[in-house]
């Protein structure tokens, strides 16, 4: 019990700090410079282009029909979360903006610059939120509707809505570059919230085919300081049988595992792909 609690503490923590983070880059970098950046807070911001309504009620108010049928599909407990990350965003999008005059910082004059540093903040907010394990709403609930109904990705779904949203920037601003910064910050803000839920490659994990696996279960012992484990299998043309050595190493002992197995069997096959997560002695665990 106590552990649940605990949890669901840091979750809204989370929910929290992300959402005040998202806030503080609509406020500072994305409303001032028009910056469509998809979702349903980039139809506020142009509907705000024209009559200059504030962003984050406007948001709020598109948000409730969404909202409604993703509680109504999706479950009550999803969108509980969410009612909390929508009004800490997007009511704090017009507490930094209008209350306390974020939009007078002027942090850049570049339109571009503040595209990659408006995505880097709002990808941040967003993955915290998501860490969270909540939405503020729009378009991932209405790509979870898609994807319920019709097949097609989550993923897949956020990012044709996302598309049709950007797009029509350009329409309404007359302007050819107007979705091309959208893009930008789309793109920037996706890799910033990938970066919040799944962090930096910190580990390598590695394949070994070799005739020499005793050298190479030596190497691995004793030179890198790893354990691992054998599998048991046979080549696919003449079904001979083959050991196939699977550990997982730091990155920093990598260039090592690469260097010394080139010494030991020059023809050894090495598979190595990144590894995001790993649950067990020897490597540290994430937040």
């Amino acid at each position: 019990m106590k552990t649940i609690v605990k949890q669901e503490i840091k979750n809204f923590v989370f929910i929290i700090i992300g959402s005040l983070l998202l806030a503080v880059s609509y406020a500072i970098f994305i409303i001032p410079f028009h910056i469509v950046p998809g979702g349903v807070s980039g139809i506020a911001i142009i509907i705000n282009y024209f009559i200059k309504a504030p962003v984050g009620i406007l948001t709020i108010v598109l948000n409730l029909p969404i909202l409604y049928l993703g509680m109504k599909k999706l479950g009550r407990a999803y969108g509980i979360k969410s009612i909390v990350g929508i009004l800490f965003s997007y009511l704090g999008i017009d507490f930094f903006y209008e209350v306390l005059k974020f939009k007078n910082i002027h942090a850049t004059n570049n339109e571009i610059l503040a595209s990659i540093y408006g995505g880097v903040m709002l990808g941040v907010g967003l993955g915290l939120v998501f860490k969270g394990r909540a939405s503020t709403g729009g378009t991932d609930v209405i790509g979870m509707l898609i994807n319920k109904y019709t097949g097609i990705s989550v993923g897949m779904g956020i990012l044709i809505v996302d598309s049709l949203i950007i797009s029509a920037s350009g329409f309404s601003y007359h302007s050819l570059e107007a979705p091309l910064i959208g893009y930008l910050t789309l793109f920037v803000s996706s890799k910033a919230i990938d970066f919040v839920l799944e962090g930096w490659n910190y580990a390598k994990m590695a394949f070994i085919i070799t005739e020499k696996e005793d050298e190479v279960k030596e190497l691995i012992f004793n030179k890198i300081g790893r354990g691992g484990t054998i599998f048991y299998g046979k080549t696919l043309y003449k079904e001979e049988p083959r050991n196939i050595i699977m550990t997982v190493i730091s990155i920093k002992q990598f260039p090592t595992l690469r260097q010394e197995i080139r010494k030991i069997d020059p023809h050894a096959f090495v598979i190595i792909s990144d590894i995001y997560e790993v649950l067990g002695r020897g490597f540290r665990k994430r937040v």
